[in-house]
């Protein structure tokens, strides 16, 4: 019986607490990001900004901004990793990360990685296409 009350007092607190954090959550949308996930969320914006603005005027500066394309697609690729891997270390570690935000933060990172697999089938396909034309 004694088992029984302490269960129902820790689902008590735990409910509390919840609600507290589903308040706070409410009224502040930001405020479970950790400064570490804010911060990369503005280099991926800048990178995403830097990226929009590269226009293509000569023929030697494709190649280069192709290369970086590729370059920022890695990299972001690796920045949502980090941060799917730090969100989740948070909730295990009880760091007030809320979970959904952990599963949302590992799905973005599993899809990102995806795109990049897939890129990396066409450019591929594409090379393995080239070397069987005949010249």
């Amino acid at each position: 019986m004694e088992a029984i009350g302490q269960a129902s007092g820790y689902m008590n607190q735990a409910s509390l607490i919840a609600n507290q954090v589903a308040k706070q959550q409410t009224e502040q949308p930001n405020s479970f990001l950790p400064e570490t996930f804010q911060e990369e969320a503005n280099k991926i914006n800048q990178n995403k900004s830097a990226v929009q603005e590269l226009q293509i005027t000569q023929t030697g500066e494709a190649g280069t901004s192709f290369a970086n394309m590729l370059k920022n697609l890695a990299q972001d690729v690796s920045v949502k990793s980090a941060q799917a891997s730090q969100a989740v270390q948070g909730v295990l570690a009880g760091e007030g990360v809320p979970l959904h935000q952990a599963v949302i933060a590992a799905e973005e990172a599993s899809v990102s990685f995806q795109l990049m697999v897939e890129v990396r089938n066409k450019l591929l396909e594409s090379y393995q296409e080239l070397m069987r034309m005949q010249v």
